[in-house]
């Protein structure tokens, strides 16, 4: 009898990886391991700084100062929003609209601020860096910044060498600068336990969505250095100085995106020039700015910490990225101006500036359970979530294009209350070439009707027909905003192949995906007039039972919810920096 020959091991630091998600499911008899309670002695402090680090105050500037805001769907229309210098104002503006507080709530003696890139839990585990060259007409010294978002300012921690660091950002375009993004898991892991990792990719992803969203407020452009090993990220954050992190909690490099305005050449109805960008940074050039002084040591967010959870260490050490990925060096940035003003960007209803949908979003935390979208609505934000594979990287709709890899991630939505469309299960795929493959991963017996309403460049099926508001509380960990609202969704990976594919090191990446689509299902909520909140917590394996999904072919990374929200009158909400006596 011929055997069946056998299957290839996976590598190490893959199997680690996996291990870490299954380990973390939450199953109907038992959640992924945590504390248990909250522990409030040892809550960490939300906002880290560097003390001894001096800090750069930034304008608070009005929302009807300059640079003022375009109106959301300008946002994505190419050559639309007229491309802001950089300058000490548009660097604030950017930093309000992509990592700033939002607005303070109240309640009896307590406060806790909001943020406009938004967090599992508030806890906001991300932290933000610029590393600014010297430039005419930015009042900044060249070096790398912290951003302190309770100040609204920047702590220098590092002053770099103008010769230097001209040198590393030489192969940018004018005016660039890099911005950087790093996490501390001890932040998520107070409440989450084990499975705050997860949450904080989570985060990375809407941090990486807002600031490509903030940038396009500005006429800036955007690209993730994704060609570059995970050392690089270490060494120019400076967040590999265990000396200046002796007593504090640590931060996980995340990544580095280089950020640009786009000169005049590059304005509507003129010759667009391709221009290569590079995805990666030099390295000896890194080595060398990490060697200067430093300034600052990082406070400690937490008297005690308890319970460390070691499954965290792993996964971040297996999923390090340890060499540079020689097929993602460069981008070339060229726009097809028909492409970007077909039909696939029908405009909102919305006549309110992206600056005010940035500043207005919140999570909701209640759903009405009446409030419905209409299926031009609906269509419209589903069409927000598709990156257009059949596009370059760069000529994709914000925020799509900084994301420099096909989209692995497809939704499953429980439909409760969108006109026209019958309630039921429905499944968007989001890259045409993997319908297939899909379609043979889950159960035969779903339908894979298309509905007759459904956009023909929308690849969106029923998957089965019935009332699904039961199901969807149930899976979401019993909670009652998977039904209560308009519609629901989960967010299925293409988990295995992936990983085999690129490495152990894609696995955060998924999780980035996931936190990019959330941020612009938030945003097309508050466009639309209604309102969304992600969701952490669901019964992995019973999502994936619910379609037919076996082994780790595909996994549920996320879950999203959308419809009217429910407003708690009794918190009291004050404006974002009323604590700070300037303008």
């Amino acid at each position: 009898m011929n055997e069946a020959p056998p299957k290839p091991l996976k590598a190490p630091d893959i199997d680690r990886v996996i291990r870490y998600h299954i380990q973390t499911k939450h199953h109907f008899n038992r959640y992924a391991r945590s504390l248990g309670y909250l522990d409030w002695s040892s809550q960490p402090d939300p906002f880290r700084r560097f003390e001894g680090a001096p800090l750069i105050a930034l304008p608070l500037l009005a929302p009807d100062e300059s640079p003022r805001s375009p109106v959301y769907d300008a946002l994505f229309r190419y050559g639309s929003v007229d491309s802001q210098p950089v300058s000490i104002r548009s660097l604030s503006r950017f930093l309000e609209l992509s990592l700033a507080l939002s607005a303070w709530k109240k309640s009896g003696a307590s406060e806790w601020a909001l943020r406009s890139n938004p967090s599992s839990g508030n806890l906001h585990p991300t932290e933000g860096y610029l590393v600014i060259p010297q430039s005419e007409g930015l009042d900044l010294q060249s070096g790398l910044y912290h951003y302190a978002p309770k100040e609204h300012g920047l702590e220098w921690r590092a002053a770099f060498p103008d010769e230097e660091l001209a040198r590393l950002m030489s192969p940018f375009p004018s005016g660039a600068f890099l911005f950087g993004l790093s996490s501390i898991h001890w932040r998520e892991a107070w409440k989450y336990g084990e499975r705050a990792f997860r949450y904080c990719n989570h985060d990375v992803g809407h941090a990486l969505g807002a600031a490509r969203v903030a940038a396009a407020t500005l006429g800036w452009k955007m690209a993730l250095l994704e060609g570059m090993e995970q050392r690089t990220v270490a060494r120019l954050l400076g967040v590999d100085r265990s000396s200046d992190f002796v007593s504090a909690e640590q931060e996980h490099p995340d990544c580095l995106a280089v950020i640009w305005p786009c000169d005049a050449s590059h304005d509507a109805g003129a010759d667009v020039i391709p221009q290569e960008i590079p995805l990666l940074l030099d390295t000896s050039i890194v080595d060398a700015l990490a060697a200067m002084t430093w300034q600052g040591k990082a406070n400690r967010l937490s008297s005690e910490h308890g319970v460390h959870w070691q499954a965290i260490d792993e996964v971040a050490t297996a999923s390090w990225k340890k060499q540079a990925d020689k097929r993602i060096l460069s981008l070339t940035v060229l726009f097809d101006r028909d492409a970007a003003t077909g039909d696939r960007y029908a405009p909102s209803s919305s006549a309110l500036s992206a600056a005010q949908i940035i500043r207005q979003r919140r999570s909701a935390v209640s759903f009405d359970g009446q409030t419905s979208v209409a299926a031009a609505t609906f269509f419209r934000m589903l069409r927000r979530t598709v990156p257009g594979v059949e596009y370059k990287q760069a000529a994709r709709p914000v925020p799509w294009d900084v994301w420099p890899y096909d989209p692995a991630l497809h939704l499953m939505i429980f439909v409760h209350r969108v006109e026209g469309l019958v309630p039921g299960l429905y499944l968007l795929v989001r890259d045409p070439a993997k319908l297939p493959f899909i379609q043979a991963s889950l159960s035969q017996e779903l339908i894979w009707k298309r509905p007759l309403i459904c956009p023909e460049d929308l690849l969106f099926y029923q998957l089965w027909e019935g009332d699904v508001r039961y199901v969807a509380a149930q899976l979401s960990c019993r909670q009652s905003i998977a039904a209560d609202s308009a519609f629901s969704l989960g967010m299925l990976a293409e988990f295995d192949s992936r990983l085999q594919a690129e490495g152990a090191w894609f696995y955060p990446r998924l999780f980035w995906e996931a936190g990019l689509l959330g941020q612009i299902l938030y945003l097309e909520a508050e466009a639309a007039g209604v309102r969304g909140t992600g969701i952490g917590c669901f019964f992995d394996d019973a999502v994936h039972a619910l379609v037919g999904i076996e082994g780790i072919t595909f996994q549920s990374l996320y879950h999203f919810t959308i419809g009217g929200a429910v407003e708690d009158r009794r918190l009291l909400t004050l404006p974002a920096y009323f604590h700070l006596n300037r303008q």
